[in-house]
């Protein structure tokens, strides 16, 4: 498998070379250059697999020739066996053809658990072969942080370096990444918001001379690696409730567009997806282009799901370039107006992302009375951002007798300050956090300078 920039003007590389690059050197993201496709009695077949035998089968095509199948087989089995369902993603019936699918059992209590445990094994035995090693640079509103360092601590051939809008993630969040004391783990506050964090991100990617010679690698969104992960959740969920003999429909909630992303590609994998709704909070740039073709940047609004506060979704490119034909050249003229201001889809583009998604947006009252709401009349407590997606979820469905499942992106004890507004109790942490807040915590809290955070990295190597 060969994978392509967004951007048309990087080489194709190999799996491990995506893996390790993360952003292409034209400013473009990596995608594959084919898509494996699988026929529904095929597809049929799997329903009875472990979700570590049914995430091998489908990563398998995307990774092979790059890594052995034993050694990717032991790397999927570690990477779920700290999770703490059997079913590693199990789902729960909230209403009549309702479900929502709980990604939020991994360690640190959140999806990005699902791809970053893997993420760091994949990383781990590719430079361990090569004998190279790797600076991590990342960006976080909340989630990818701490589960980005979790899935990283333990590796002889990564520092990672994380960078989080100073006190605009919430407490809890922040202890998950601050309280890992690792020779090889670094946070950082930054005095901005997470656009900020995400452009140093970005910027430092495309001139690494800061680092004297060390290499980044990213565990955004922005790697490959991490879509291919999140691929699996949408069969072992679609599988549980009758596909592919029947259709089913997903509701995301998703700021940077990568989970999303990675449903529509199952769909044109084979899954018989009906829909797949986008459910954003009231930073809708999302749910503005898809609905008012509106890709304007407007002013970062703070939530009580703050894991989507942002402007700009990364990976909306991914989308674009398929929207556009693969071209490679459109896309690269199309993200260079976006960066020096409005910008709308040309009709044919814009048909393209209607005919796949639906939208919706959310604000935070109507995030607590849906909270509020799915508790009283089920005792099932629900995160903001699971909210979010089942009102969109509730908003955009057509056809009821499709199954209708909501993504819930992470535990409701994460999230305290929302779970209270909604009149509800926070749930107690889990065992491995019961002394979460006792912890002692290491972070740099720096301004919202570029130079500043790429002194403070070279500093750290």
């Amino acid at each position: 498998m060969k994978y392509i920039s967004t951007r048309g003007k990087a080489p194709a590389l190999s799996f491990g070379d995506v893996l390790l690059a993360g952003l292409a050197n034209d400013g473009g993201l990596y995608v594959p250059e084919t898509l494996p496709h699988y026929s529904k009695e095929e597809i049929a077949s799997w329903a009875d697999l472990s979700y570590q035998a049914l995430a091998f089968k489908i990563m398998w095509p995307f990774v092979e020739g790059d890594i052995p199948a034993d050694a990717f087989k032991k790397m999927i089995d570690e990477a779920y066996a700290g999770f703490n369902h059997s079913s590693i993603a199990p789902m729960v019936q909230v209403g009549n053809n309702e479900w929502i699918l709980e990604l939020f059992r991994g360690p640190t209590l959140a999806f990005k658990d699902f791809a970053l445990q893997l993420l760091g094994r994949l990383m781990d035995y590719v430079l361990s072969e090569r004998k190279e090693k790797l600076v991590i640079l990342g960006a976080t509103s909340g989630d990818t942080g701490s589960a980005a360092i979790e899935g990283c601590r333990h590796s002889e051939h990564l520092d990672i370096f994380i960078l989080h809008p100073y006190q605009r993630v919430s407490e809890v969040q922040r202890r998950q990444m601050t309280t890992v004391i690792d020779d090889n783990v670094f946070n950082i506050a930054v005095k901005g918001n997470f656009d900020d964090c995400q452009g140093m991100v970005k910027s430092s990617f495309a001139d690494q001379s800061f680092l004297n010679g060390a290499k980044l690698g990213a565990v955004n969104s922005i790697n490959w690696a991490r879509i291919m992960a999140q691929i699996v959740y949408y069969f072992s969920s679609a599988l549980s409730v009758g596909a592919p003999h029947r259709k089913v429909s997903f509701s995301v909630p998703t700021g940077n567009f990568g989970d999303i992303f990675a449903g529509y590609l199952a769909k044109k994998m084979g899954l018989p997806i009906d829909q797949l709704v986008v459910a954003t909070n009231k930073n809708d740039i999302l749910h503005r282009v898809i609905s008012e073709n509106d890709m304007s940047r407007q002013s970062l609004n703070v939530t009580l799901s703050p894991s989507m506060d942002i402007m700009v979704s990364s990976n909306f490119e991914r989308l674009l370039f398929d929207a556009h034909g693969r071209d490679g050249a459109e896309i690269d003229d199309l993200m260079a107006r976006f960066n020096n201001g409005d910008v709308s889809l040309k009709d044919q583009a814009w048909s393209f992302v209607k005919d796949n998604f639906d939208s919706y947006k959310v604000d935070d009252e109507k995030t607590c009375d849906v909270i509020a709401d799915v508790f009283a009349k089920t005792q099932y407590l629900l995160d903001p951002h699971t909210a979010i997606g089942l009102e969109a979820a509730r908003h955009c469905w057509k056809d009821k007798s499709v199954p209708m499942i909501t993504l819930a992106t992470a535990h409701p004890v994460k999230f305290p300050e929302a779970v209270e507004k909604a009149g509800c109790d926070t749930p107690a942490l889990p065992e491995h956090m019961k002394d979460l807040f006792e912890r002692e915590e290491s972070y740099a809290v720096l301004e919202n300078s570029l130079s500043d955070v790429q002194a403070f990295v070279a500093a750290k190597l």
